[in-house]
């Protein structure tokens, strides 16, 4: 195990800037939310609310996937990335395939993914696009021969999402719960994306906790030999089941992928939502929200205010908390209890850092 330091100057520098344009603006923070910011130049340090990222094994990703470390200057001056404006700025999320048996959860599910992107990228405008079956989609699919599960091509679904890109998109992206695969060489992947177009397809399949067992219920039977525009086979085909874990994870790669939409890259600074992950027990290590750094990139292309972000987001991990279940809205969308439990330490992380930027009492 290795633990990554920079050191306080290193940290400095890749938030602030040493442009003198760039410092100035840094300057117009508020004290409070200079204070916030500059957490992290203090990383691991009892009581510190950000902590250094942590290499567990040759198969993490700093180590697998070298990459040049982005600092704020970097991003600011990056010609080539994609900034909201007036008519494009609104996320759209297309479901492609099953959530799940159709009912209040499964619909409701979709609809916490809508509002945590929402709170996420605070000030922009998340929509869900309707829904479509794999059939409608036109895409490639096949048996994996390792796992035995279904996939679905990863390239066909972004050229179905060119197609159904509304004009007011700032960008759009797919989730599904079937697994994908970018080429019939590869075993499979998360997910793609196509930055310079502002499109990106990802699974939620492999964050089933049973996905590498033996008995994961998505594993076909070897005979299964499906034809090619035969969609009929995935009818009624297995979803994982809605956990407060898979609400999680759901939640962390899509503002993890959506964030390089931003032209946010690969975080080495600090342990971040925006760092690389190889595998599933180095995902689940990042934590739910940015470093600093990352923050600040954010925070530059929407503009929001930084406290209201964070109330934001505290207000959608505990707004099911204070309501009382009453039978006759048993058929209501919002009478399914959000499953947060898994959300405990972000929630904890988040009354901190409200705390320090003083608006905890307006909560």
């Amino acid at each position: 195990m290795k633990v990554i330091q920079h050191s306080m100057e290193s940290l400095q520098t890749a938030l602030v800037s040493n442009r003198q344009d760039l410092a100035k603006l840094y300057s117009k923070y508020t004290n409070e939310e200079r204070h916030l910011l500059e957490e992290g130049f203090h990383p691991g340090q009892p009581g510190s609310l950000f902590q250094p990222i942590t290499v567990h094994s040759d198969s993490d990703w700093i180590s697998a996937h070298p990459e040049e470390s982005q600092d704020f200057e970097s991003f600011y001056r990056d010609p080539y990335r994609k900034t909201p404006n007036a008519s494009h700025n609104t996320i759209y999320i297309q479901t492609i395939g099953s959530f799940g048996e159709a009912g209040a959860q499964t619909d409701q599910y979709v609809e916490w993914l809508r509002e945590y992107c929402q709170a996420f990228f605070f000030g922009l405008s998340v929509k869900l696009l309707p829904a479509v079956t794999v059939a409608e989609t036109g895409c490639s699919f096949r048996v994996n021969s390792n796992t035995h599960n279904l996939q679905i091509l990863t390239g066909d679904l972004l050229r179905f999402l060119q197609k159904r890109t509304p004009k007011d998109a700032f960008c759009i992206v797919g989730i599904t719960m079937i697994d994908l695969y970018p080429k019939d060489s590869w075993n499979f992947v998360f997910g793609q994306a196509s930055l310079s177009m502002g499109m990106g397809v990802f699974s939620f399949a492999r964050y089933d906790d049973n996905f590498y067992s033996r008995s994961y219920a998505g594993r076909l039977k070897k005979s299964l030999k499906p034809k090619q525009g035969d969609y009929s086979v995935f009818d009624g085909y297995y979803t994982p089941p809605i956990t407060s874990t898979l609400l999680l994870r759901s939640c962390k790669t899509m503002t993890h992928e959506i964030g390089h939409m931003f032209g946010i890259k690969h975080c080495q600074w600090l342990n971040c939502v925006m760092q690389g992950s190889n595998h599933l027990e180095e995902s689940d290590r990042r934590p739910l929200d940015c470093c600093p750094i990352c923050l600040r990139k954010l925070q530059v292309a929407i503009g929001f205010k930084i406290t209201e972000r964070y109330k934001a987001l505290l207000h959608w991990m505990e707004e099911d908390q204070s309501q009382t279940f009453r039978p006759e809205e048993a058929s209501a969308c919002h009478s399914v209890p959000k499953p947060t439990e898994a959300f405990h330490t972000s929630r904890l992380w988040l009354r901190r850092c409200l705390d320090i930027l003083g608006k905890k009492d307006e909560l």
